[in-house]
């Protein structure tokens, strides 16, 4: 009789999971109106990770898999830390106009990673919430000390020098001091 039960059981289908969509700006998916309409177009943001004064994009940071983020157990309490060093996801936005892009958006988000102990501390809700802020086109980059903001100033302007030339006198102050 349990091999049975267990029979029936396996045969019925699985309920289909629900699950976050990313809707791109595709023309096939611009006109979809249904669930998930009003999902966030990540197509122009990327994530820059800030770790000892060096700055490099980390694609992976967008799912919470950046390299430094990789095998790390985290915790809404730093005091579970022992030791570790300050590291920074940004969010940058880039706009796309008729004259070239621009950098839009940037916003800086602090976690701390103790690789010895594969332990570290950051606060989810804020990483998403700067996200969007930066998706939003605003800079808030205060947070920075002056040797990220120096590495992240090097790095926006390596990238694509035209596109830091087009960015707002906002982001461009946020990135001096």
């Amino acid at each position: 009789m349990d091999q049975n039960m267990d029979q029936n059981q396996s045969a019925q289908p699985a309920k289909k999971a629900m699950s976050l969509n990313i809707i791109s700006s595709s023309t096939k998916s611009s006109k979809h109106k249904g669930f998930g309409a009003g999902a966030i177009n990540l197509n122009n943001v990327s994530p820059i990770i800030i770790d000892g004064g060096e700055a490099k994009i980390d694609i992976g940071a967008m799912h919470a898999k950046s390299k430094v983020e990789r095998g790390i157990k985290f915790t809404t309490n730093r005091e579970e830390l022992e030791s570790g060093r300050q590291v920074w996801v940004v969010w940058v936005a880039v706009d796309k106009q008729p004259e070239g892009g621009s950098y839009a958006g940037a916003t800086a988000c602090e976690m701390w990673i103790d690789e010895e102990h594969k332990k570290g501390w950051k606060i989810l809700a804020d990483h998403v919430n700067k996200l969007d802020y930066a998706i939003k086109r605003r800079i808030m980059l205060s947070e920075l000390g002056p040797d990220d903001k120096a590495a992240l100033k090097t790095l926006l302007v390596s990238h694509n020098e035209e596109w830091w030339n087009r960015s707002s006198d906002e982001l461009k102050q946020a990135l001096e001091s």
